[in-house]
Order: structure tokens, then C-alpha cells, then sequence
């Protein structure tokens, strides 16, 4: 009787712990989750990148339609937004020099890609830094309080989004974009 009830202990110990694992794996989460929106975030910005090179300068007034961000526009919309979201959340400043708040005006091409690349830079050095404290501390996001990692998540998919539509752009006009060749 006593080997037994020290074999019923013995999977009682088990049974607890296998049930409390996930809890303890759960709460590594955010840095997880910010380790995950890295490499999302490195995809979607390559692509962003690669593409923003490979449309030729005299295509970046161009827009679908009256009405509609044209591609230097969107490419520039992106840069302002990976400004925004650090900024208007975390509250991460963007470094001196860079006006952010103006950015879709800007047409030229050499300009546009430096912005792109710098703000895509600000974001992987903000996000990398990020603490457990900073992804899981609640702030504003659309007039909502979120967790950090929800406002990561946002800003990649607004990246996303507008990936889509530059592919779109770029097929439109003939143009492959290179990681599809």
C-alpha cells in the first residue's frame, strides 16, 4: 500500500508539472512575440526594399487612380507609419533630423528609399531593444489600450498591407517583383 500510494504521489508530481509548464512557457511570451514580429518584420521589410529599388524613379508619381496613393506615396506612407506607431504607442521618438509628419510629399526616388530604410532601421533597433516591461505594458492604439506587442503586431501589418498593394502597383506596370523572379 505504501509503494502505491508513493506511485500515485510520484504521478501527482508529474500530472503538476505537466500542467503548469505551459504557464511557465506562456510567460516568455512577449519576448517571444517580439522575436517572432522580427522576423516577420524582416520579410516584409526586404521585400519593401527590394521592391522600392526596383520600380524606375520615372514610375513613382504614377497612382492606379485619382484619388489614390501613388507609389511614392505608399512607399512613403510606410516610412511615416514605422515612425508613428513607435512614437504615438512606445512613445520612441524617430532620431533627430527626420520630419516624419511630411513625409508623403517627397517624390524623389534616392530620398524615398533612404526613408524607407531608415525608419525600417528605427524599428528593428526599437523593437530589438524592447523589454517584457515594454511589450506587455498597455498603451494607446487607436483610442484603445493594448498590450506593446499588440502595436508591434499592428505596425506589421499595416507593412503588410501596403507590401500587397506595391506588388500590385509594381505588376500593373510590368514590373516583377525581384524575389518572384
Amino acid at each position: 500500500m505504501v509503494n502505491a500510494h508513493r506511485r500515485l504521489s510520484w504521478w501527482l508530481v508529474l500530472l503538476a508539472v505537466a500542467v503548469t509548464a505551459p504557464a511557465v512557457r506562456a510567460q516568455s511570451a512577449p519576448t517571444d512575440y517580439r522575436d517572432e514580429f522580427l522576423a516577420h518584420f524582416g520579410r516584409s521589410s526586404m521585400k519593401m526594399t527590394q521592391l522600392s529599388a526596383a520600380v524606375p524613379e520615372s514610375l513613382y508619381t504614377w497612382s492606379p487612380g485619382e484619388g489614390v496613393m501613388s507609389i511614392a506615396q505608399v512607399y512613403m506612407h510606410i516610412a511615416r507609419y514605422n515612425y508613428l506607431y513607435l512614437d504615438g504607442s512606445f512613445g520612441i521618438e524617430a532620431p533627430d533630423g527626420v520630419d516624419w509628419q511630411d513625409f508623403e510629399s517627397i517624390t524623389d526616388k534616392e530620398t524615398i528609399v533612404a526613408a524607407l530604410r531608415a525608419s525600417i532601421a528605427h524599428v528593428r533597433k526599437a523593437a530589438g531593444a524592447m523589454t517584457e516591461d515594454d511589450l506587455t505594458r498597455r498603451m494607446p492604439l487607436y483610442g484603445q489600450e493594448v498590450p506593446g506587442w499588440a502595436v508591434l503586431f499592428q505596425l506589421l501589418s499595416h507593412m503588410n498591407e501596403h507590401v500587397g498593394q506595391s506588388i500590385a502597383y509594381a505588376r500593373m506596370n510590368d514590373i516583377v517583383p525581384p524575389w518572384s523572379r
